[in-house]
């Protein structure tokens, strides 16, 4: 073999293990996966189940690292002060990267310059439920009964400020004329806890934060965003059934790391979503979740975040929301 063919070939060679060695080697220090919210919520038991498949899938140390507070700020905020070499990701769904920015003055982070699309997880949709003592079987009860009620019970619990349920909540009262009151949390595990011990009479949260409660009875679910209803709850309305349009084009939890990941990285954990997502038992739990199982490669997760902030730009600037 000439002498240069030889060169060239031993450097492909040395590039190949090189890059595999920095997804892969878990002998220095783990795979950070940051998530926004508080544990025992539906985000971080999503990443809780894809860390433990990819895992295996990799052959890597991979922990969870919850940084909740600010909306997922905080996270995003430690995604973009670390290092581009593989060994931190993050988690989030489209609030902390479609709206944060368009609500926040000074976020900390711009996902357009900050951060890398690697892949996209999975689509959900939103539900309001109220407490299992609450009046209202439905959400037109609760509409009913809220122009009876003192100021104290117009509270709605959500699990971010200046997100999605803030503009449902807002949007409601002005269709009612009441002063609803959006009470935010760091997380849906916090809010759910004040629902179950009847601080807050309703909340919004993911439909994968409130099934099992439903099921079980403990809250009700009395309507759910996005253009059709849950195969889960077949008897839930939407709220463009009811009236309140606008809150069709469903979120999506996609997975992000620090910009100037190398894009053989990018690649390779790209490759291992798409195998993690082809689980049974994966895709099973996640539509046990409520969620809906959509593999995005890089690219397709680029376009569908631009899309969804267009929507979320528009919808922010008709309700007059000012940044804060």
């Amino acid at each position: 073999m000439p002498f240069h063919r030889r060169q060239l070939l031993q450097a492909a060679i040395a590039a190949v293990v090189v890059s595999q060695r920095s997804v892969v080697s878990a002998a220095g220090r783990p795979v950070r996966l940051l998530v926004g919210f508080p544990a025992g919520g539906g985000t971080d038991a999503l990443a809780r189940l894809l860390a433990a498949h990819l895992r295996s899938e990799l052959g890597v140390d991979i922990v969870v690292d919850n940084r909740p507070g600010a909306g997922g700020q905080l996270a995003a905020q430690a995604l973009k002060a670390a290092a581009p070499d593989g060994k931190t990701l993050f988690l989030s769904h489209d609030h902390t990267i479609s709206i944060v920015p368009k609500v926040i003055r000074v976020p900390g982070f711009d996902p357009n310059v900050d951060f890398v699309p690697v892949a996209g997880v999975a689509t959900f949709v939103n539900a309001f439920a109220v407490t299992a003592a609450h009046p209202a079987r439905t959400f037109a009860d609760y509409e009913h009964w809220l122009k009876q009620q003192a100021p104290e019970q117009l509270a709605v619990g959500i699990p971010a400020p200046a997100s999605t349920p803030e503009f449902l909540v807002n949007l409601l009262a002005q269709r009612n004329g009441v002063a609803l009151q959006p009470i935010p949390y760091r997380g849906s595990a916090p809010m759910i806890a004040d629902l179950l011990g009847g601080q807050v009479p309703a909340g919004i949260g993911s439909v994968q934060d409130f099934m099992e409660l439903h099921r079980t009875g403990r809250l009700r679910v009395v309507g759910v965003l996005g253009a059709q209803r849950q195969p889960a709850l077949p008897d839930v309305p939407t709220f463009s059934e009811m009236g309140v349009p606008g809150f069709e084009d469903p979120p999506f939890y996609g997975l992000y790391a620090p910009a100037g990941l190398p894009a053989e990285l990018v690649a390779r954990w790209e490759t291992a979503v798409q195998k993690v997502l082809q689980i049974p038992q994966v895709r099973q739990q996640m539509q046990d979740w409520g969620m809906v199982v959509d593999y995005m490669n890089h690219n397709r997760l680029r376009d569908v975040e631009a899309a969804y902030s267009q929507t979320w730009g528009r919808i922010i600037a008709q309700l007059g929301y000012e940044p804060q």
